[in-house]
């Protein structure tokens, strides 16, 4: 998934809406100025307009880019809830967490592995419930805020690989940070709409109801008829805009689901249900335009100017080069053969996920499930990082997953990972958590210490990303308390133990990212060279944790450096012994690289980490922990 490539398309395609929106705004302006000047009575002398009526042209000005501007910002403020918003705009309900219905906790697994495998916390999930078209978008202003919602549709036509090939391609929006620019533009689509609708509002209310007779109605009528003309056309414009920005982006998306997933099939399987079934992808919603740019699929059938996404045929043809429109038919009637024999298959067979099982309490060890994946590829090829985070997420204890899935259990879960399992520092933790929370709680995770002891030690931080969704529902003055006890949990023995400073750190940023989503951080302008200091202690972290001795530490160091600063002589210097905090300043100080900046820091750490052949647990959540401060995915 090319991430870095594809945050430079949406710098791109956000500098052209800039300027194309400015542009219809101005001529939107010039529109309403010379209707205004015509119907108030007007008109040039001698040539020239008159100097006393240009503060009418001003004020006129002034008017409608405060009304199109005001209304964007309310429209937008109006979402400053982030993903949810958007969800809940469209009637989409919240999954429940705990549901016991088998279609739901297999939408549930999906998005749980999906986000385990690229390294950001698991969504919220909504369904369109009156939805029977194949569609999904995802929403919000970043990652720790995002909001994953498909329609029953999904549910009831897609197979469970086809299901995994829609969320990963909405997943790739979520990386890619697509999602900030879908909701400025339904704010933009919003701010050139609300002129036409204005402008109803003044000919109702100034001229169509108006019984004066001194000649003021009919002015106000033409003022009020050319807002509603020239806002439709604005929103003629607008659309377009609004169509080709989301086009540009959709056949990238199908391209990196691929590449997440490492097969086709998945995705092409749910494009061709939505070109064969009569529902499509259509959405039956009122106000589906201001979600079409950044759906699946069509919302309905459109003009080829509106379409948000390229041909279906199109699409298809991407992925299976040799697809016919022809083999449409053959494959409807083939389905339509077993369409009524899949409840029953559905019911009787093995879900591919344990956990969608209700009393499921022995889950498959992680290295069986490994080896299933390896076995299913023939042994032929490396199990793909969605296959291990599917593993990892199968052999999780239905007891921690369960109780990672309500916000007061999510907490006791959290505050377990950071436990020690040595008995003389247990002690004082237990007083930690007993100070913060009360003996009642520190008690629950005393004993679900125990369980959380057991994991595989490449499960905590999944662990920790189940448990967001219910975090965020914990009250902001709680979400802060827990972070300031891992804090204190992490610290009780005087020293920092790796895995303790990755939980810490992860939760805090997305914790924090997710109390105010319009303020997740935008795209940095920095280059690599103003920040090599800061390069250079993140690679020291990282090599001196990977390595077994410092000879190799400095060994992997010097490929990093060689990746990031090729040709330049630098001094390796291993980090110093309380490395948090200015690892914590380096990270900050990296997050505001450019995208190509940041790609050759990620490239430069994985050069790090691979340089005695071997990736541990340790290296693999410090790369977690750092991809999530820089807002990038984990590389693959």
């Amino acid at each position: 998934m090319d991430f870095f490539a594809q945050q430079a398309r949406v710098r791109s395609s956000s500098r052209r809406l800039v300027v194309l929106f400015v542009l219809a705004v101005i001529a939107i302006v010039a529109a309403i100025d010379a209707v205004v000047w015509v119907a108030m009575g007007h008109h040039p002398m001698n040539g020239e307009p008159a100097i006393s009526n240009l503060p009418l042209l001003f004020t006129s000005s002034a008017v409608v880019l405060a009304g199109i501007g005001l209304s964007s910002l309310f429209r937008i403020m109006s979402l400053s809830g982030g993903g949810k918003s958007v969800a809940e705009s469209v009637g989409a309900v919240p999954v429940p967490p705990d549901t016991r219905d088998q279609q739901l906790r297999q939408l549930r697994n999906v998005i749980e592995e999906v986000a385990i495998a690229a390294g950001v916390p698991v969504p919220d999930i909504y369904l369109m419930e009156e939805e029977p078209g194949i569609n999904a978008f995802a929403a919000g202003y970043s990652a720790s805020d995002a909001a994953v919602c498909v329609t029953r549709g999904c549910l009831d036509n897609l197979s469970r690989d086809e299901l995994q090939g829609v969320i990963a391609h909405e997943f790739s929006h979520v990386l890619n940070g697509d999602m900030r620019l879908n909701i400025r533009l339904m704010g933009l689509l919003f701010g050139i709409l609300a002129l036409a609708i204005v402008g109803r509002k003044v000919i109702w209310f100034g001229g169509g109801r108006s019984s004066r007779r001194d000649g003021g109605s009919g002015q106000v009528w033409m003022i009020g008829l050319a807002l509603i003309v020239v806002g439709y056309i604005g929103y003629f414009f607008a659309r377009l805009i609004q169509a080709a920005v989301a086009r540009s982006r959709e056949s990238l998306a199908d391209a990196s689901a691929v590449q997440f997933t490492r097969q086709t099939d998945g995705i092409a399987g749910a494009l061709k249900k939505i070109a064969i079934l009569s529902e499509g992808s259509a959405l039956q919603v009122a106000n589906k335009q201001e979600v079409a740019h950044m759906l699946f699929g069509e919302a309905g059938t459109f003009n080829a100017l509106f379409a948000t996404h390229p041909p279906l045929l199109q699409r298809i043809r991407a992925l299976e080069p040799g697809f016919r429109e022809e083999d449409l038919a053959r494959l409807g009637a083939s389905w339509q053969q077993v369409a009524e024999t899949q409840p029953t298959a559905a019911a009787t067979s093995k879900p591919a996920n344990p956990l969608g099982v209700p009393g499921l309490a022995v889950p498959p060890p992680l290295r069986a499930v490994l080896a299933g994946a390896v076995l299913a590829q023939g042994n032929s090829m490396e199990v793909t990082r969605f296959q291990r985070a599917a593993a990892v997420h199968q052999a999780m204890p239905v007891t921690l997953t369960a109780a990672a899935q309500q916000p007061e259990s999510a907490l006791t879960v959290v505050l377990a990972l950071a436990m020690s399992t040595q008995a003389e520092l247990q002690a004082t933790q237990r007083r930690i958590t007993a100070d913060a929370f009360g003996d009642d709680l520190q008690q629950a995770v005393q004993v679900i210490a125990v369980e959380v002891a057991m994991l595989p030690p490449e499960s905590r931080l999944p662990l920790a990303a189940l448990a967001f969704p219910a975090l965020k529902q914990l009250s902001e003055g709680r979400q802060q308390t827990l972070l300031d006890t891992l804090d204190a949990l992490v610290r009780a023995d005087g020293r920092v133990d790796l895995d303790e400073y990755c939980l810490a750190r992860l939760l805090r940023v997305q914790l924090l990212e997710s109390r105010q989503p319009r303020r997740a951080p935008l795209d940095g302008l920095k280059k690599l060279p103003a920040c090599r200091d800061s390069v250079m202690l993140v690679c020291a972290v990282v090599a001196a944790n990977g390595s077994v001795d410092e000879a190799a530490a400095r060994r992997a160091w010097l490929l990093a450096m060689q990746q990031a600063f090729p040709g330049v002589a630098l001094d390796w210097s291993a980090p110093p012994a309380a490395w948090q905090v200015p690892f914590e300043r380096a990270l900050d100080d990296l997050d505001g690289l450019m995208p190509p900046a940041k790609e050759l820091v990620i490239q430069s750490l994985a050069s790090a980490i691979h340089a005695d052949g071997v990736v541990s647990v340790a290296e693999a959540e410090l790369l977690r922990v750092i991809c999530a401060s820089l807002h990038c995915p984990l590389p693959a």
